[in-house]
């Protein structure tokens, strides 16, 4: 399973003393599992935004201790600055990044504001997603009044905090914590220098639009009540302005884009293009300010290969190039992916030492006297190598002179089958770290009762966890033939073996993780769950030694 991954964003009612920024900022990277991606300081607002990322659980671990610290630091009646705040922690929104809704999201918003109001004892509002009522989802409403005023409303009935009590806490105020959508900031660069008509394409395409203008008299046109009337901009959750750039000498569009499931990037790029060149503009080039998910990527990817009528089941390296060169994210600077992918950020190559090897160096390994990788790792790589095959046929089909109009068809097969070898592919590491958990269970103390009772537990959890990686393994694998069977029938018939050799390699698989799980099973104490993945596994393999033999029927019959 892909781990899930939310951003939090606090921000802090300090932006001067780096020593107490510091402090804080040192809470969060004492947790394991979060990365500290920014930490950006305002003088003039005496406010600091921190931005971190990780698993939910670390994530909300990080945030407290940092809600914390900032209670112990930071003192209100001393506070001062241009922004508007009404606390210690002013605010500390959670976005979901990758693998999580936005409702899982609210769930951990909650669970962080229940915790710093019970145990930090002082008021916590929830706003946006996390709300409790419509108009608490507004954070100028949630805020109003901000610190000074904040003592004359928790004497109101309508003001109760969503968590923590009902009390003005002199030194820290209080907190807002929401759950929102993922901002992404999108400058577009123009060949003019003009800000005026970066500004006329912006109010083309951001959702607030513009002031209607009476062409005749030039100006701005008020309905029956005297309000102004505007005009929409074609994009949703989407925010713009034109600004010349001295140090790049052109003019941009900025823009932010407030929920990028609404309005992506690439959707942007279209928009902006399309209203450039209706006023005889050209957009030279893109560039991301501050991070952006890796999906967000991959879609736009995925986009421009399909305005090409072209394969998306390619490598996610490629995809991410193809929206990079689209996109035009390297003309003012290089794009590097590790530095501007939240996801790429959080890596750890350490945790995967055998796919980041060459295949060289995998092979030297194996061949070692370390009993790691084995089998498992093997039927795991292999069973990787045969979907790939079954890949490859898929694209070299859809590019087929003469097939133009079944691109789509081989795209899909082929998309498919990226996945099941990028699962493959993690489970090659995946499978020795099973391994290497049992060791490690193994090498625990035995010399008290105690001990021995952990123990024996923590090896049978291991071994259980060894059991479920290989047969995960055999799972796919065999999934996996679907794409190899469909290529073998209807794929490019040049590439047909390819197909059969994928078939061999994913039946083998199958049968190798099989061993793994049998030997694993074999030393489980739980003899029901024991007998239900030996049975099912069991079934798997006939399953794929059948199809296997289907495949190669067919692979023969067109050579």
């Amino acid at each position: 399973m892909q781990r899930q991954l939310i951003e939090c964003v606090p921000n802090f009612s300090e932006g001067r003393d780096m020593g107490i920024i510091k402090q804080i900022t040192n809470e969060i990277e004492a947790v394991d599992g979060v990365k500290l991606l920014d930490v950006d300081p305002g003088n003039a607002t005496n406010r600091t935004v921190v931005t971190f990322v990780g698993e939910p659980e670390p994530v909300i671990e990080a945030a407290f201790r940092a809600v914390k610290k900032a209670k112990e630091l930071i003192d209100m009646t001393k506070h001062s600055g241009e922004h508007p705040r009404f606390g210690a922690t002013d605010v500390c929104p959670l976005v979901p990044v990758s693998n999580i809704t936005m409702e899982e999201t609210v769930k951990f918003a909650h669970k962080l504001a229940e915790r710093i109001g019970n145990e930090l004892d002082y008021p916590v509002y929830c706003y946006e997603n996390a709300a409790s009522t419509a108009e608490r989802k507004n954070l100028a409403y949630v805020r109003s009044g901000e610190y000074e005023g904040l003592k004359a409303k928790l004497e109101k009935s309508e003001w109760k905090p969503d968590f923590g009590p009902a009390k003005f806490v002199e030194k820290t105020g209080a907190t807002a914590v929401s759950a929102r959508n993922f901002l992404v900031a999108y400058n577009f660069n123009l060949n003019t220098t003009s800000t005026r008509r970066a500004n006329a394409i912006a109010f083309d395409v951001r959702e607030a639009g513009r002031n209607k203008i009476d062409i005749n008299t030039g100006k701005e046109v008020l309905d029956e009540n005297g309000n102004k009337i505007r005009i929409p901009g074609t994009l949703k959750k989407t925010k713009a302005i034109g600004w010349f750039i001295k140090e790049y000498g052109v003019a941009q569009i900025s823009m932010n884009l407030t929920d990028i499931s609404v309005t992506p990037v690439h959707k942007a790029w279209d928009a902006v293009v399309e209203s450039a060149t209706s006023r005889g503009i050209r957009v030279t080039g893109s560039e991301l300010v501050g991070l952006i998910p890796l999906q967000a990527m991959l879609d736009a990817g995925k986009h421009f290969l399909k305005k090409q009528n072209r394969s998306l089941g390619i490598d996610q390296a490629e995809l991410i190039k193809i929206a990079v060169k689209s996109l035009g994210l390297d003309e003012l600077k290089p794009f590097n992916p590790k530095e501007k992918i939240i996801e790429f950020m959080l890596e750890d190559d350490s945790a995967k030492p055998l796919i980041n090897m060459t295949l060289k160096s995998f092979a030297d390994e194996t061949a070692s006297e370390s009993p790691a990788p084995g089998g498992g790792s093997i039927s795991a790589y292999m069973g990787a190598m045969g979907i790939s095959l079954g890949t490859m046929v898929a694209n070299l089909s859809s590019h087929k002179k003469g097939w133009d109009s079944r691109w789509e068809e081989f795209s899909n097969w082929a998309e498919k089958g990226q996945f099941y070898k990028d699962t493959l592919v993690n489970l090659v590491d995946e499978d020795t770290n099973a391994f290497n958990k049992i060791m490690d269970a193994f090498s625990l103390p035995k010399n008290t009762e105690n001990d021995k009772t952990i123990r024996k537990q923590a090896i049978q959890d291991a071994t259980k966890y060894a059991t479920e990686v290989p047969f995960k393994v055999m799972s796919l694998c065999y999934q996996s033939m679907e794409v190899i069977k469909a290529m073998a029938e209807i794929g490019n018939p040049n590439s047909v073996t390819d197909a059969g050799v994928g078939a061999l390699a994913a039946r083998s698989a199958v049968m190798g993780a099989f061993l793994n799980v049998k030997i694993n099973a074999s030393g489980l104490d739980d003899k029901e769950f024991a007998n239900k993945i030996l049975k099912e596994g069991n079934e798997i393999q006939e399953k794929a030694i059948s199809l296997e033999k289907t495949i190669l029927d067919i692979v023969n019959s067109k050579i």
